[in-house]
């Protein structure tokens, strides 16, 4: 093997070494890129589960809130129907009527019926 050809195969491998050389630094570049985009991604997803816990939560609170917003509703108008039934019965009792199942509707002659007063003390 003669010096010049051994120079020029040292010259081949030396612009290959440079090649892969410049071939794995695109590679680092590109590599530090992703591990930087992953890095970013990690946060954002971290700050998005923390808003969504935070949204959940005031959810809930929302929900629960107006579950007690409409049971009280509801409880109000239970408490107003039965009111108003009762007064009406009381209202029919003091003005001579039978309020009892035994003789509903019709006129008290004999004063107070222990049935109606079982009832109107039942319902109050």
């Amino acid at each position: 093997m003669n010096k010049q050809s051994m120079f020029h195969q040292l010259a081949l491998i030396e612009e290959k070494v440079g090649g892969l050389y410049e071939e794995i630094g695109h590679l680092k570049n590109a590599m530090l890129e992703l591990m930087e985009e992953n890095k970013n991604l990690l946060l954002e997803n971290q700050h998005l589960r923390e808003r969504l816990q935070q949204r959940e939560i005031e959810l809930e609170k929302k929900e629960k809130l107006q579950s007690s917003v409409i049971k009280t509703r509801k409880d109000k108008k239970k408490r107003l129907v039965v009111g108003e039934g009762y007064d009406n019965l009381a209202r029919l009792y003091q003005e001579g009527f039978h309020i009892c199942n035994v003789h509903y509707g019709s006129v008290r002659t004999d004063g107070d019926c222990l049935f109606c007063l079982a009832f109107l003390n039942k319902q109050g």
